[in-house]
């Protein structure tokens, strides 16, 4: 399978529902790279690296995201595979 990276925005009530923890958790279960952070504007941004198939797996979890989590859009920008990620991690 193709390598694939893509740059996700995720809208709604996705800050303090654990959207971050959960997306991590689910991204390391897919065998994925790359990170999760909070924007001052309440949304949710990821850069996500991986299989192309397992990078679409997680970009429809996060349609939904966990429990108490209320996602209203997730944009998806493809970009182009860069392989500068080791681990999935948690930005701050």
């Amino acid at each position: 399978m193709k390598p694939a990276r893509a740059r996700l925005r995720i809208t709604g009530l996705v800050q303090g529902v654990f959207y971050r923890y959960n997306t991590m958790k689910r991204a390391k279960e897919l065998g994925l790279t790359g990170w999760v952070r909070n924007v001052p504007d309440g949304s949710v941004e990821c850069v996500v690296e991986g299989p192309t198939d397992k990078v679409q797996e997680l970009i429809a979890w996060c349609h939904h995201g966990p429990p108490g989590a209320r996602v209203e859009a997730v944009e998806v920008t493809w970009e182009p595979y860069q392989g500068e990620f080791e681990d999935f991690t948690i930005r701050y």
